[in-house]
């Protein structure tokens, strides 16, 4: 592609049409980053008003008047000085912040006004006090070291697979924990602290952010294509773009070995008017010559971040990009979604559409990687309004459930003509033993008739706190989750009542070549986010013994992996966190049957790393023996991306010998 303006040298602005007598004066512009809006406008820092520094405490103390000009003797201006210097640390030096925060003489450094001295002596223990107080906490820098990580076998994929989820799991915690204790505290507070940021400053504080002992060139291990992050923090933590705010990430020059800038990654978010993205191919305007607001004022040049594309460009190195999209969502209002490597093909100047020069790089995606995540977004935005317009053949089913869940659950088969889950009866919740209701008769329940409180007797029972946010994500994995039932006197809105009001996703069932009938989401999932429940006709383990006579598979709801236990878990960021064992819960003793009749659950496939976990929830009775099998999501999962269990197949159940599974 030809640059519209002839200009050899790429530093050289570009001269606009105009006649050649006539004096422009052109803007400097500013060298700066490509700013990327931020997931949220951070909020203006909160400073205390100082007053300006007094060298003249007291009143009744006026520094001398200066001798006249002929008086220049040495003697009488040896003089002048010391007078104001013992006039101005008669009463002592003010606090070093300016004399706010309430600071007086024992805060600052202090003058006997009958030593003599001109400059005071400072004590030692103050010294050291206010050094701890105005030292901040220095962190590491980034490496310079550029590698690419490469011949990973499949163990290797698997364990840095696990690091990346389960740090992106500790991130997720912190987030939702540290603005739910800030609710608690400041009940309707209006706006609320980041708890993205919070969360990153307290993996930083600990040393837990991936990838800073080195700067990865190309694919970082344990991410992969079409992942999903609702914070720009987030990507600092994982290591897959390390600016917060700046689009384009690079290793500079200064810490180069050849003192040339290299470029990694970048972020298209399509808020700039020279961009144009058509997935495999996308033009990137560079950074330099905005104002404040977004809007090209100046020239670019060929610097700073330009230039480590165009270096990335002349050394055939690849840059990671990431998209963000707007969405509609109760967590962030912007998605950044990992599209995999791209190549830079080639740079030039060009007149952009404000009229000044800015610099534009020609980027071609790499073949050989799986399906962009940005385009899965996309095709499952248009599934859920437009399901037979897009996919015309492969639906059994518009609706599995046959309307007994709120949100249709769809069938989906275009491999074979296999019609196996139409035979079912579908089943909206699990079908208990009438004993279980008997014994709970007698119930009790709160009396919050607004909504409960921290004080609830509900939240008693769950040790002292709700489970969930005010988002319906819950905070923590425990034994038991007791959520409100028929005996309080709630409304149906409380955010105690979460499960039990159904699913909120749309999900699919779908034929896979892998694992034969799976299940996935339509929808974007949150991390923590209830999904559905595991339901079938409840046995007793006398009942059990019968049905294993005759062969039938059944689920063993004890045998699930206990996966509950490392959502919350912060023992990374305190040494003294003890795993939760309030409420506590009996060994289960009973099973499941899902041979007649089931739900959308029972088609989720196994795996030893799954992405969606158990949690036992007890609400509309009290027996501890069988609670329901709540299913929540361990991390955010995009849509189309198949959900999956740890059933706990690793060992064959002591009552029949066989795997708990039933797919």
């Amino acid at each position: 592609m030809g640059s519209l303006l002839p200009v050899l040298d790429l530093n050289a602005s570009p001269n606009p049409s105009q006649p050649a007598t006539a004096a422009v004066a052109l803007k400097v512009p500013k060298i700066e980053p490509k700013a990327e809006p931020y997931d949220e406008p951070l909020p203006p820092p909160q400073t205390t008003p100082q007053p300006p520094l007094d060298l003249f405490p007291n009143p009744q103390i006026t520094p001398p008047v200066a001798p006249p000009a002929d008086q220049d003797t040495v003697y009488s201006e040896f003089h002048r000085i010391q007078e104001l210097f013992h006039s101005a640390f008669a009463k002592g030096i003010q606090n070093c912040d300016g004399g706010g925060g309430g600071g007086g003489d024992e805060d600052g450094v202090v003058l006997d006004p009958e030593s003599g001295a001109i400059v005071p002596v400072e004590d030692d223990s103050q010294k050291q006090q206010l050094a701890e107080v105005v030292q901040r906490k220095k962190y590491p820098q980034r490496s310079n070291e550029l590698v690419r990580v490469t011949d990973l076998r499949e163990e290797d994929h698997r364990y840095f697979r696990e690091v990346v989820r389960k740090t992106r799991m500790l991130y997720d915690s912190i987030r939702i924990n540290s603005i739910a204790e800030e609710d608690r505290k400041n009940p309707g507070q209006g706006k609320r602290t980041r708890g993205d940021l919070r969360a990153a400053s307290v993996l930083r504080d600990r040393g837990l952010w991936l990838n800073r002992d080195k700067r990865i060139v190309g694919s970082i291990p344990g991410v992969y294509v079409g992942d999903l992050f609702f914070f720009r923090m987030e990507l600092c933590v994982v290591g897959i773009h390390g600016q917060v705010q700046a689009g384009i990430d690079y290793l500079p020059g200064s810490q180069s070995s050849n003192r040339e800038p290299i470029a990694t990654s970048i972020i298209v978010s399509g808020g700039y008017e020279d961009d144009e993205d058509a997935g495999d191919v996308i033009i990137y305007t560079g950074h330099g010559g905005q104002d404040k607001f977004n809007k090209q004022c100046a020239h670019q040049k060929l610097e700073g971040g330009n230039l480590a594309l165009e270096r990335s460009m002349h050394y055939g190195i690849e840059v990671r990009v990431i998209r963000g999209r707007k969405i509609q969502n109760v967590v962030s209002q912007k998605v950044y979604v990992y599209d995999g490597l791209y190549r830079i093909l080639e740079t030039w100047l060009d007149v952009g559409k404000s009229g000044f020069g800015v610099y534009k790089f020609k980027l071609l995606r790499i073949e050989g990687q799986p399906e962009m995540g940005s385009s899965i977004l996309k095709f499952a935005e248009s599934l859920r309004t437009k399901p037979l317009t897009v996919r015309p053949r492969g639906y059994l089913s518009l609706d599995l459930s046959q309307q007994r869940e709120k949100i249709p659950v769809r069938l989906f088969n275009d491999i074979d003509a296999d019609q196996d889950p139409l035979y079912y009866e579908y089943l909206r919740a699990p079908a208990f033993p009438t004993h279980v209701y008997h014994q709970s008769a007698n119930g009790t329940g709160c009396e919050c008739v607004n909504g409960c409180n921290q004080n609830c007797i509900c939240a008693m029972k769950n040790g002292g706190e709700f489970p969930y946010d005010q988002n319906g994500f819950l905070l923590r994995g425990k034994p038991v989750v007791f959520e409100c039932g028929s005996f309080c006197r709630c409304p149906p809105s409380c955010r105690n009542r979460v499960t039990q009001n159904g699913m909120k996703h749309r999900l699919e069932v779908f034929r896979s070549r892998e694992t034969g009938w799976g299940v996935r989401s339509l929808d974007l999932i949150h991390a923590g986010a209830f999904i559905c429940e595991y339901a079938g006709v409840i046995l007793t383990r006398e009942q059990a013994h019968i049905f294993s006579m005759d062969g039938d598979s059944l689920i063993y709801p004890h045998r699930f992996a206990d996966k509950w236990a490392e959502w919350g878990d912060l023992s990374q960021i305190y040494p003294d966190y003890a795993r939760p064992t309030y409420p506590a819960i009996p060994p289960l003793d009973f099973a499941m049957d899902v041979s007649k009749m089931r739900n959308v659950a029972c088609y989720m496939s196994q795996s030893t790393t799954p992405n969606v976990m158990v949690q036992f929830v007890l609400y509309d009775h009290t027996n501890l023996m069988f609670p329901h099998l709540m299913l929540f999501a361990m991390e955010n999962i995009p849509p189309m991306r198949e959900l999956s269990l740890d059933y706990g197949v690793a060992v064959a159940d002591e009552w029949t010998g066989k795997l708990a599974i039933c797919n």
